[in-house]
């Protein structure tokens, strides 16, 4: 698993997101995620969207991954 397979699959689940990810060792990620769709979401409800876009792999093939969600108003 690299930072750019967790950005396409990031980016397929939300489609109308700007992603980021970062990640040298293949296992911890940081990512970024610009999208409208957090628009009056709690912190928590914009990690559990990103998590379902990935569903299996948290845990997994993902051993850690550090969000920021972010609305473009947030930006």
């Amino acid at each position: 698993m690299d930072a750019e397979q967790i950005r396409q699959l990031i980016q397929a689940g939300l489609p109308d997101a700007e992603v980021r990810v970062h990640g040298d060792d293949g296992v911890h990620f940081e990512a970024e995620i610009v999208s409208p769709s957090f628009a009056g979401l709690r912190p928590l409800q914009r990690h559990r969207l990103v998590y379902a876009t990935l569903g299996d792999l948290m845990g997994g093939a993902i051993h850690a991954l550090a969000l920021r969600t972010l609305t473009p108003d947030e930006r």
